[in-house]
């Protein structure tokens, strides 16, 4: 993974976002095994606990799962990962419409551009 942290937000939280794209998009597929956390946190150069804690609320949102003596993979359950994905483009929908009102587009514009970059690809 390409790991990139802003400072505008703590790095847990943009761990967990990272992860979760990952995830989301298949980068790390349904099942597969998780590293350990000290390697993930040396990877992305946070302290291990900073990363724990990323793991931990991924687990609490049901992306991953433990295993006692095997350690951590991502969940094989369809329903969570397409549900996680539909809120996640959801979020990502409603922050480009905000984006696109404050430049001043109504929705019908909007649609019309989208049609407008769909066509040119």
């Amino acid at each position: 993974m390409d790991w990139q942290f802003r400072s505008d937000q703590p790095i847990y939280t943009q761990l967990v976002q990272q992860l979760t794209r990952a995830i989301l998009s298949g980068e790390l597929s349904a099942g597969s095994r998780l590293p350990a956390v000290r390697e993930l946190a040396a990877q992305a150069g946070v302290n291990p606990n900073t990363m724990q804690r990323a793991m931990a609320e991924l687990e609490q949102g049901g992306l991953i799962y433990s295993q006692r003596t095997a350690g951590r993979f991502v969940t094989e359950d369809e329903a969570v990962i397409g549900e996680s994905r539909r809120r996640l483009a959801r979020r990502e929908a409603a922050s480009f419409l905000d984006a696109m009102a404050a430049l001043g587009y109504d929705r019908t514009q909007i649609l019309q551009l989208l049609q407008e970059e769909k066509e040119a690809e």
